[in-house]
């Protein structure tokens, strides 16, 4: 074939190229194809292999996949509700579509912005009310349960405290000391075995000198609810005070007699108005009563005009009955019924079986008919009066809260107290004791009733309705009522009516999953000692007479928490002499304050080694010889001042040092124990002996009187003065106790010291030719004894501290 049919084939392949549809037209070299192909083949290579596997999957399915990728790649990304893009002003069609859309846009966002504001402020009202309603709720329950709270434990913690600490003016006040007083005289008549008087009626004798009002109505409160069958001291006294109800017939007592009282006071205030007459009763006070509340502005007359049945003595008949009631005299009830004629022969029945048996439980049969009839015909009446005497006779209706009547605290509580049945009776016709307790505590609440403002109230509430522990935590709360919080609290400990935790260790007030809800149990070791940590450093003589009142309570080690809050007290104030008394030299002990408490259960020597145990604890080891001395435990004694002389032994003594004070108290045991029977080991007799003769040698020794120096340690041999003592100092050494082996470093180096200086002073001397040989006999012996000292040193099994073996050889080579 020649060039030129070569050159018109290839022009007739680039024709048919040019014209072809199926294949692109690819103008590119060879080397350019080359490159192409390296690069196509790196990418894929740098793909991975899943990613090869799917191009071959999806194009062996026949999916054309450049043209997918320019598919997606045409597709807009913009957002759903982004602002359109603008348009030109003179396309007016399309600019109008976009104004509209826009707007429509607009409004959308805004209802949306402010759909999820008023939402996200809708929560946040809902969660502030849902957070005021919790704290409510815990204001009013006051505490959960007890297991979950935090263990705080009365710590006490070193102070210093000048001499004069106890000379200045007390920490009390004049009620404080005034109940103190009391306190000491009643704790006094105990440990004397003598009949113990009522601590309640006592401390009320003693509020009624403070001339307030308020604090007398507690104590009058309290004399009421304790005027009770008492309880054995083998039983829970809340499971008591729950199952027998005690306390609802006494609150109603009060309520009636304190209401009694009111009427004599509102009668005596308008004599002409009441025009009392005849023999004085409870009939003639009530209906005097009756006739100034109808007549006043404010009356009966000018509130209830629906009264109805008529007239007794010109009284209006159920305003009669209901305040015979009120003061608590069913017998004037009864005969303003039988006054009134027949009509009420179920009201009448039940009053006569009420009268002749007192304390009984009333009939249920005529007790129904009285709730039926209330039913049918009462529960409608006009008359307030009626409908509140129906209620409380024959416990109907008990939701009712006869507002029209009860207008204070106390008329409401006499009557929710009249419609307290048992507990075995039907709960949803009767008010139970348990109802009313978490009506007072839970429902209405501290909040209800303004307790902050007026504390005595609420207590007074709580009291009432059998929950002594809850009041006495809630008065405790206030510092004007503290006091008598505290004392209240004590008197019903000594009367067996309060219930205390399981552990001591439980807050102030608690909750006992075994107890009827909503009881509480109140720590009253807690509640005491929060009192006295006020005045217990200036005052420990009436902070230990409020103290022995815990003396029948265990710690949680199991033991007596009398003893180990005086150990905290000791601690404390630290007039150690005024708590225990002071051991004099025949060894007989002073009395001290813990002494009027002597029993069988309260030694003063058991107290004394507490307080010893808890300063060694503390590395008090000074305060802790002295109780160990003051509890007789010469062992302990001996032990911890041998390991304080130890310490302190080779310093030079001065005046008012711990060496000083140390050594004083040494010489003093020592005197005293000399010859006396001593509870303690040889060896540790022995030791302390050691360390007091060491004590004196390092007094001649810093004294510079070297010849009384080591005449001591002639006598002591725990250093050797000679070459042929060294295996004996050695071989006792072994035998020495820690606290003396202690001291030997400082010892070797005190008798060397000792030996240089008469070697330096011998060698200046100029003596005669004829003591020229005694002058070389006595350097040749002290050179021997520092070789011995040295010898010691390297030979006994102890590690020397710091630089004593070097300090000894450097001595020695001085000598020769």
């Amino acid at each position: 074939m020649d060039f030129n049919a070569l050159l018109q084939q290839a022009q007739k392949l680039t024709h048919e190229t040019q014209v072809s549809d199926d294949l692109p037209r690819v103008e590119r070299t060879l080397p350019q194809v080359l490159q192409a192909t390296q690069e196509l083949h790196s990418r894929v290579t740098q793909t991975g292999a899943q990613d090869m596997q799917a191009h071959i999957l999806l194009g062996s399915n026949g999916i054309d996949l450049p043209k997918i990728s320019q598919k997606l790649e045409t597709l807009s990304s913009r957002k759903t509700f982004e602002p359109l893009d603008p348009i030109a002003t003179t396309d007016v069609q399309n600019f109008l579509r976009n104004e509209k859309e826009n707007a429509i846009l607009a409004v959308v966002e805004e209802v949306h912005k402010n759909s999820n504001l008023a939402a996200e402020a809708q929560k946040w009202d809902n969660m502030m009310n849902d957070w005021k309603l919790e704290k409510v709720k815990l204001m009013n329950a006051l505490i959960g349960p007890s297991q979950n709270w935090i263990d705080i434990r009365k710590v006490p913690e070193q102070t210093i405290l000048s001499e004069s600490t106890f000379s200045g003016r007390s920490s009390l006040n004049s009620q404080e000391m005034a109940y103190a007083a009391e306190v000491h005289d009643y704790n006094k008549l105990v440990c004397e075995g003598a009949m113990r008087p009522s601590l309640v009626q006592r401390f009320a004798q003693v509020a009624e000198t403070f001339n307030d009002s308020r604090i007398n109505d507690i104590w009058e409160v309290m004399k009421y609810m304790t005027n009770v069958a008492p309880i054995p001291r083998t039983q829970d006294p809340m499971k008591v005070r729950c199952s027998q109800l005690l306390f609802i017939d006494q609150a109603k007592r009060y309520l009636e007699n304190r209401y009694k009282l009111f009427m004599q006071t509102v009668v005596s205030d308008n004599l002409r108005e009441a025009r009392r007459g005849g023999v004085p009763s409870v009939l003639n006070l009530v209906g005097s009563f009756v006739g100034v509340k109808l007549n006043s502005p404010q009356g009966v007359n000018s509130s209830f005009m629906g009264l109805q049945d008529g007239h007794i003595d010109g009284k209006p008949l159920w305003p009669m009955v209901y305040y015979c009631l009120r003061c608590g005299d069913s017998a004037s009830a009864l005969k303003c019924l039988e006054l009134a004629g027949q009509g009420h022969e179920d009201l009448i029945a039940v009053l006569r079986e009420k009268c002749h048996n007192p304390g009984q439980k009333l009939n249920p049969r005529l007790e129904l008919q009285i709730r039926m009839q209330y039913k049918r015909q009462i529960r409608n009446a006009t008359d307030p009066y009626k409908r509140a005497v129906y209620c409380i006779i024959g416990c109907c209706d008990i939701q009712e809260p006869h507002a029209d009547i009860a207008k204070t605290s106390d008329d409401f509580l006499w009557i929710q107290l009249s419609l307290i049945r048992t507990e075995g009776d039907d709960t949803s016709e009767h008010l139970t004791c348990s109802g009313l307790q978490s009506m007072i505590l839970e429902q209405y609440g501290e909040k209800h009733y303004n307790a902050n403002e007026q504390p005595h109230l609420y207590f007074q509430l709580l009291a009432l309705t059998g929950q002594y522990e809850a009041g006495v935590e809630f008065l405790s709360r206030f510092d004007k009522y503290r006091v008598h919080a505290v004392h209240i609290g004590l008197a019903l400990n000594e009367l067996h009516m309060i219930g205390g935790p399981r552990n001591l260790q439980e807050p102030l007030l608690s909750v006992d999953f075994d107890d009827p809800q909503p009881m509480r149990r109140l720590n009253l070791a807690r509640l005491v000692m929060l009192y006295v940590k006020k005045f217990e450093v200036t005052d420990p003589s009436e902070a230990m007479h409020y103290f022995y009142f815990l003396r029948n309570l265990k710690d949680s080690e199991g033991r007596n928490l009398f003893l180990v809050s005086v150990a905290d007290l000791a601690i404390e104030c630290r007039d150690f002499d005024l708590l225990f008394g002071r051991i004099q030299r025949d060894g007989i002990r002073t009395r001290g304050l813990i002494d009027q408490f002597e029993s069988a259960q309260i030694d003063a020597r058991t107290i004394c080694e507490m307080v010893a145990e808890k300063f060694v604890k503390k590395g008090m080891l000074e305060d802790a010889i002295k109780m160990f001395d003051l509890a007789s435990q010469h062992e302990q004694t001996l032990r911890y001042l041998s390991i304080l002389l130890s310490q302190v032994v080779h310093h030079d003594n001065k005046e008012g040092s711990l060496r000083d004070r140390v050594q004083r108290m040494a010489n003093e045991f020592g005197e005293r124990y000399t010859g006396a029977e001593k509870n303690c080991d040889s060896q540790t007799w022995s030791t302390f002996t050691l360390l007091k003769e060491l004590a004196t040698f390092f007094d001649y020794y810093h004294g510079k009187n070297y010849q009384s120096a080591m005449e001591i340690l002639e006598r002591i041999k725990l250093v050797p003065l000679r070459m042929a003592d060294l295996d004996a100092t050695v071989h006792n050494f072994k035998r020495l106790s820690g606290e003396v082996c202690k001291v030997i470093p400082d010892l070797l180096l005190a008798t060397m010291d000792i030996a240089f200086t008469k070697y330096k002073a011998m060698r200046g001397k100029d003596v005669s030719k004829f003591d020229d040989h005694g002058k070389k006999d006595h350097l040749s012996y002290l050179r021997e004894q520092a070789k011995a000292l040295t010898n010691m040193a390297a030979m006994v099994p102890y590690r020397m501290p710091g630089d004593t073996n070097s300090r000894l050889i450097q001595t020695e080579i001085l000598m020769h």
